[in-house]
């Protein structure tokens, strides 16, 4: 009596195989460990730092006064006036603004405005180039020889956890070595198993055209869950990287670490239908990574690009990838409450593999 073929075995059989071939790949370990921990090691060691300090006006303030024309002409800070006090207030105890200014003009004779300033406690190194500036700028405006004083500033501060650089910098990092491992990785796998005719011995045996793909898709994801532990744990262990809920928060990131490579790994199908040959692999999926290593906030927020750049870069999978993994990790969002940057993020998976099925190639 034949035994029944055990489609299951062979799926897990196929992933250790293939699992085993990552682990001894030179460009799958520099890509998903090697170079998102050396820029997370940089960036960890140089700490926090920037040139833009983000400052927001509370609603309501005088707009048309000179302490509000001045902070416009001032290269190193940013005004924010599109926010709701609600919105302010949140945004100074996560540390994402260095503060938020009031200005009113005086009933009483002198100075002729007041304004109140509110730091936060979680952002203390833009915190004091904000209070420098307008130090300077509160000096400026009251010289001695201008009479009465023009403005007079009172301070208060917000407290907060502190916003670290690595904070920002690693979940883009991470999002980066799921990109390139589900792209590069899955574009060069399948193109040499087509060409070596591997896939075709595998027809030749009882195993399923699913089973290759599971297989190889589990031992991508597991050996890139690996990678997304170590790069968490040496983020918080040793430059402190925020993780709010602790294993919650991890598993969460993990889980969206998952959802982020099955999408990814759908244009690395894309590429390998479409290459012509192995040489024109690299140039086709840099074509697809590097505008999202660039415009998708990996090193820089992307509200700092121009207006006309913002559009494109909303539109890019990996930026709601990175979006989703810095509320989960610094503000203890829970999945539900970045329910739109999954659902996005799903959006491209659907219509990316609907292309992957019209383009790939089993022989």
């Amino acid at each position: 009596m034949n035994k029944r073929y055990n489609h299951t075995k062979a799926t897990l059989a196929l992933a250790k195989a293939s699992f085993r071939s990552i682990t001894r790949s030179p460009s799958a370990v520099v890509f998903t460990l090697a170079f998102p921990l050396i820029f997370i090691l940089v960036f960890g060691f140089l700490g926090g730092g920037g040139i833009k300090v983000d400052l927001a006006v509370a609603p309501g303030s005088d707009l048309q006064n000179p302490v509000i024309r001045t902070l416009e002409q001032t290269a190193v800070i940013k005004l924010i006036t599109d926010k709701d006090a609600a919105e302010i207030q949140q945004r100074l105890e996560k540390g994402t603004i260095a503060g938020v200014i009031d200005v009113h003009k005086n009933t009483a004779a002198k100075p002729a405005y007041l304004a109140n300033i509110t730091y936060t406690s979680a952002s203390i190194d833009k915190g004091n180039i904000l209070k420098s500036v307008l130090n300077n700028l509160m000096y400026t405006l009251n010289a001695k020889d201008l009479k009465p004083s023009v403005a007079e500033f009172r301070e208060s501060t917000v407290h907060g956890r502190t916003y670290r650089t690595i904070d920002f910098i690693l979940p883009g990092q991470l999002g980066f070595s799921l990109l390139s491992t589900g792209v590069f990785g899955t574009a060069f796998v399948f193109f040499s198993l087509r060409q070596t005719l591997v896939i075709k011995r595998f027809f030749a045996t009882p195993v399923r055209r699913s089973s290759i793909i599971l297989g190889e898709g589990l031992a991508r994801i597991g050996f890139a869950l690996l990678g997304a532990v170590f790069i968490i744990l040496i983020g918080h262990f040793f430059f402190h990287f925020t993780l709010i809920h602790s294993f919650v928060t991890v598993l969460n990131m993990l889980i969206l670490s998952t959802i982020g490579l099955i999408v990814f790994m759908g244009f690395g199908f894309v590429v390998s239908g479409i290459a012509r040959s192995e040489s024109t692999i690299p140039p086709i999926s840099n074509i697809i990574t590097l505008p999202q290593f660039l415009l998708s906030g990996t090193f820089f927020s992307i509200e700092n690009f121009p207006s006309w750049l913002q559009p494109i870069s909303r539109a890019l999978p990996l930026t709601y990838l990175n979006d989703a993994m810095r509320q989960v990790a610094f503000e203890g969002a829970g999945l539900w409450d970045v329910r739109q940057q999954v659902l996005i993020m799903v959006i491209w998976g659907i219509g990316i593999y609907a292309l992957a099925v019209k383009v790939f190639k089993w022989e």
